[in-house]
């Protein structure tokens, strides 16, 4: 494998996805001596593999042959380039993966929708075929579920930017999202982003097939640069999708006709962004000739993933959404297009990326939400927006909160019986919380300790 040619290994960060190369090169390279780099402190390993700990972690790197990041080490680290510069290889689990993979890969990527998306590929593929695997970014490192797969396996799988970035392979099927700035903490521009994301079209070749939102700019344009058949879609029929919406009811042009697949009341997803994650999943659906029926029979039934819209409970009168997974202004507006006109109380902000607020606040504005709980450092900078747009006939009470705790007080106290408060940041969760997950696990946590 050309990847993993040398006598020694550097894995550098052992989160989730370096964890899983450590148990692959010890399944499959047996022989080859193991280093793990981590900025973090961790437990000793055992005593074939070198630790490379804390600040320095990557000081020691030239003494290994390849080395093989974990998504949130960025590519663009100087330590790595010279490391390309000196002739070896930096890699990652995702193209040790794509080389060695022997089935179809189905690959899935967007700055929102990926996980909702990919789960339900997953679930319409196995409703009719054998052996489909959900893998990547949803949290199951791909080297994981390699075992026992062969040229029928159909691996679904989630790419992020970050594991997209150098990425010198793409799939058979790939799925792109709407794709707007978004982790530009890491990426640093969003052309750097938007470059990342090519990568899952940059290698197809004429024989592959490319899905992609006509309706979104950036989308349009990675569907474009492939050489794969193109596969629109969008909701819009203007458009021109292949799958796409009128009236009420979901088509497909299919052999020059159009076929009815399902109604709009047939998907339980909230927000519009969820019905494009719907068009999706029926493009890939009708490559592998998975019937009509049994699309429509997966879709009613599928319930939204945590912390995406998801319903957490009515209490005292009051709907509580979580969708922590909301971080970034246009995940806001597709949650509030959603659940309008219901939503009593919004809960929003969170750590500052640089991401351009303003479309945000200026859609805040025109809604009819009494509530307002902010989290720094967005929260204030939102509010700005929102107080200089002095809409007519719209006034907002403003609440601060700098626990989860104390939002969902606030949001208890304050929210009218029969509206919805929503948990929507649109901003990533550093500074009060670890990650989304557990900003989404402690508002439902703190929403259920009131019933």
């Amino acid at each position: 494998m050309e990847e993993i040619n040398g006598k020694s290994a550097l894995i550098v960060g052992y989160g989730r996805e370096g964890q899983s190369v450590h148990r692959f090169l010890l399944a499959h390279h047996p022989n080859l001596k193991i280093g793990i780099a981590d900025i973090a402190k961790i437990k000793p390993i055992d005593k074939n593999v070198d630790l490379h700990l804390g600040k320095d972690y990557l000081e020691d790197i030239e003494k290994y042959d390849v080395l093989i990041r974990s998504p949130g080490i960025s590519s663009s680290l100087p330590q790595l380039k010279n490391f390309t510069k000196a002739g070896k290889i930096v890699t990652s689990a995702t193209n040790i993966f794509f080389s060695i993979s022997p089935g179809v890969i189905v690959g899935v990527t967007g700055t929102k929708g990926k996980s909702t998306t990919s789960s339900l590929i997953a679930d319409v593929l196995a409703s009719e075929l054998n052996d489909v695997r959900l893998v990547g970014n949803i949290g199951r490192p791909a080297l994981d579920y390699l075992k026992g797969a062969d040229r029928k396996t159909i691996f679904v799988c989630e790419l992020s930017s970050q594991q997209l970035e150098d990425l010198r392979y793409s799939p058979h099927v790939a799925v792109v999202h709407v794709i707007y700035p978004e982790h530009l903490d890491s990426h640093k521009t969003f052309g750097q982003y938007l470059s990342a994301k090519s990568n899952i079209v940059k290698f197809q070749e004429t024989g592959d097939f490319v899905i992609f939102n006509a309706g979104n700019t950036n989308s349009s344009k990675l569907g474009q640069m492939s050489l794969a058949k193109k596969i629109p879609f969008a909701s819009d029929e203007k458009y021109k999708g292949l799958c796409f919406i009128r009236g009420d009811s979901v088509f497909l042009k299919e052999d020059h006709r159009k076929k009815h697949i399902l109604e709009r009341s047939d998907i339980p997803l909230l927000g519009p962004g969820n019905i494009e994650n719907v068009l999706a999943v029926v493009c890939v659906a009708s490559l592998f000739k998975i019937s009509s029926a049994k699309i429509k029979q997966i879709v009613k039934k599928f319930k939204s993933l945590p912390h995406r819209l998801e319903f957490v409970a009515n209490v005292n009168g009051i709907k509580f959404y979580n969708d922590s997974q909301a971080t970034n202004p246009m995940a806001v507006i597709n949650a509030l297009e959603g659940l309008s006109p219901d939503v009593g109380t919004l809960i929003i902000g969170g750590y500052d990326r640089g991401l351009d607020l303003t479309q945000l606040g200026k859609y805040i504005a025109l809604q009819n939400i009494q509530n307002l709980i902010l989290f720094p450092t967005t929260g204030e900078k939102i509010w700005s927006i929102i107080a200089s747009a002095k809409i007519k006939g719209r006034s907002f009470r403003k609440f601060k909160a700098n626990s989860m705790q104390e939002a969902v007080d606030i949001a208890f106290a304050n929210t009218p019986k029969g509206k919805t408060c929503l948990l929507s940041p649109g901003a990533a969760s550093f500074g009060l919380f670890k990650n989304y997950e557990e900003r989404g696990n402690l508002f439902r946590e703190f929403v259920l300790s009131k019933k």
